[in-house]
């Protein structure tokens, strides 16, 4: 895999025909691209589920009432029992993958014991579950016009609301996603 076709650190942007339940119109932060395929979270895709529950079935007290009303993402279809907690800055916990100097994914309880108690990375998003892509399954995927790719941003990831992550991602690369048909044409 060369430089210019790894989308480590890119976002994959849901085409407007994709009318698959797990990716419509979603915005999914690829976490690690190599040659034995990607995975990604989904930024835009709230669960039903609170962190508040995540931390009852995990016996972990916070009496820190913000993040406990804290959306949690669905983050894909694989391993949805699983969580998934993309944060800024690194810290030093039990299971994490460096993708950028400020950007890491965490799956250890070390850190929603840290979030519970305040003491957390000043940026989080939890999600549970990941999207994952077999080796060339994401090439093959974007080759049928089935996602638009770019660099990702921190701040579309931390800063802008859920609801609107999908346009602003587009607008990255000046494309406005109301203007795209979901039809494909023949000529």
């Amino acid at each position: 895999m060369t430089e210019e076709t790894n989308l480590t650190n890119h976002f994959l942007i849901a085409m407007p025909s994709l009318d698959d339940g797990n990716f419509s119109q979603s915005v999914t932060y690829i976490c690690e691209h190599d040659d034995n395929g990607a995975l990604g979270i989904t930024i835009n895709r709230p669960s039903e589920i609170s962190l508040i529950e995540i931390l009852s079935q995990l016996h972990i007290t916070s009496h820190n009432k913000e993040i406990n009303n804290q959306i949690i993402l669905s983050g894909g279809p694989v391993q949805i029992d699983r969580g998934f907690i993309l944060h800024r800055p690194h810290g030093n916990w039990d299971s994490s993958l460096k993708v950028t100097p400020n950007i890491a994914v965490t799956t250890s309880q070390d850190i929603i014991q840290a979030i519970a108690n305040n003491e957390g990375p000043e940026q989080s998003l939890i999600s549970l579950g990941y999207a994952g892509w077999g080796p060339g399954q994401l090439e093959y995927e974007i080759s049928q016009n089935t996602w638009l790719s770019c660099p990702a941003t921190e701040d579309i990831i931390f800063n802008i609301p859920i609801e609107k992550r999908w346009t602003a991602a587009a607008m990255l690369l000046g494309i406005d996603l109301q203007l795209l048909s979901n039809q494909t044409g023949h000529a």
